[in-house]
């Protein structure tokens, strides 16, 4: 815990630096959601697919990101709504204006009880 999840558009790709964009999101979720720094895990999916509206896709005049956090249960909803808008302001520092509009969004979610890892 945490579980962050970056889903983006290839479009993005080159004007998206995810190490900084990483280690910047590791130390807000330790700051606002009182992570631990080595539980922080992010993994980073491109898609070499995405669509907006009824413009042609070909034209890559928009990239999509979409920023998952998942969390132990317990964080108040002030806090989970301030880590999501530090997610968008770091996203903002992240990702240069390559001449595409950004799509971006995050959400936080509660981790079912469920929730087990392992690590070898």
């Amino acid at each position: 815990m945490p579980q962050i999840t970056v889903d983006y558009s290839a479009t993005m790709a080159p004007a998206f630096d995810q190490a900084a964009f990483a280690q910047a999101l590791h130390t807000a979720v330790v700051e606002i959601a009182a992570a631990k720094p080595e539980a922080c895990k992010t993994l980073f999916r491109r898609a070499e697919f995405t669509a907006f509206g009824y413009e042609d896709p070909e034209e890559e005049r928009h990239a999509i990101v979409h920023v998952t956090l998942g969390l132990l249960a317990g964080r108040t909803d002030e806090t989970k709504a301030k880590l999501t808008e530090t997610v968008l302001e770091l996203l903002r520092e992240h990702v240069e204006d390559d001449g595409f509009t950004l799509h971006a969004s995050a959400e936080i979610r509660d981790l079912d009880p469920s929730y087990r890892k392992y690590e070898s």
